[in-house]
């Protein structure tokens, strides 16, 4: 009888749990720069990295809140998962990660941005940070209601989502989407974890320029979306975590990153690991480099 009623009090908790999790979509109405498909999204399991999302054309906000802490307004982060901008590793990038920030007592937010490989999006290479923004002013107008400070909301990204992140942290001047109340669209700090930063020919990831911009980009969409050439002293606060081993995204890239960082007096942290390559797959363990960020955020400020 003890194990029965362990067991159903357990269920009651897991089930309040899923319950607390909520998806909506990212637009209330029609969807900034998309027209009709026939393209559907596919979720399909991954031996690597258990989920992955491709043909996304409906972009959505899945929340992961954090436990309430006696009325105080606690952080909130925007997870940008990665894969190229080909598909969303959205399970080990973004999932996971918004779990562990809810046990630090942040909320957290996974952001299933549109991938620009389809007939969904008249200017494909804009969908992403559009979403980002979207995202990014959608937290900000329901900070009230979720219990969020307005002033401690950042966004994370891994790999080329970390290249959406490191855009979305270098071109908030801009508005790209539809925003009458002038909500700010700079987040607050940026994680950036083995991220693509530049587009150009000597450091950039080659794979996801072609995925974002099409095989063949003209010298100024490469040079727009190439994030170390757009650092200002308006740059919000980051943190860059990544392998000195990376096969796949050179380190040249966080480097040249935290160098403009430098350059503007930006606050900035890199921490570079020997081995991990890219994706973190066999080492670091997940508790060792994401206790650096949270290590990171309280340093800073963004947690207590």
């Amino acid at each position: 009888m003890t194990r029965y009623i362990c067991y159903f009090l357990l269920s009651l908790f897991t089930g309040h749990a899923v319950a607390a999790q909520e998806t909506f979509p990212l637009y209330p109405g029609v969807i900034p720069n998309s027209k009709p498909t026939t393209q559907k999204e596919i979720h399909r399991p991954d031996a690597v990295v258990d989920t992955v999302v491709s043909g996304v054309s409906v972009p959505t906000l899945t929340i992961y809140p954090a436990a309430s802490q006696a009325g105080k307004k606690t952080a909130a982060v925007i997870i940008c998962p990665g894969g190229g901008y080909g598909v969303l590793c959205i399970k080990m990038e973004g999932e996971k990660v918004a779990r562990a920030f809810n046990k630090a007592g942040i909320t957290a937010f996974v952001l299933k941005y549109r991938l620009p490989g389809s007939d969904a999006m008249p200017d494909p290479s804009m969908a992403p940070l559009q979403d980002l923004q979207q995202a990014l002013k959608l937290v900000r107008e329901q900070a009230d209601a979720r219990n969020l400070d307005k002033d401690r909301i950042g966004i994370m990204g891994f790999s080329a989502g970390g290249h959406l992140a490191a855009t979305g942290g270098t071109h908030f001047q801009q508005s790209y989407i539809n925003n009458p109340s002038g909500t700010p669209l700079r987040p607050d700090f940026m994680i950036l974890v083995y991220p693509v930063i530049s587009f150009t020919d000597s450091v950039g990831h080659i794979g996801s320029r072609n995925n974002l911009l099409g095989n063949n980009p003209g010298q100024k969409a490469i040079r727009f979306f190439s994030n170390e050439l757009h650092v200002t002293k308006e740059t919000p606060p980051t943190l860059l975590v990544l392998p000195n081993d990376d096969q796949v995204v050179p380190p040249e890239n966080s480097l040249s990153f935290l160098k403009a960082l430098r350059q503007h007096q930006v606050p900035a942290s890199l921490h570079l690991y020997a081995k991990g390559d890219h994706g973190f797959l066999k080492t670091p363990p997940f508790e060792e480099w994401f206790g650096r960020v949270l290590y990171w955020m309280k340093e800073m400020r963004y947690i207590n």
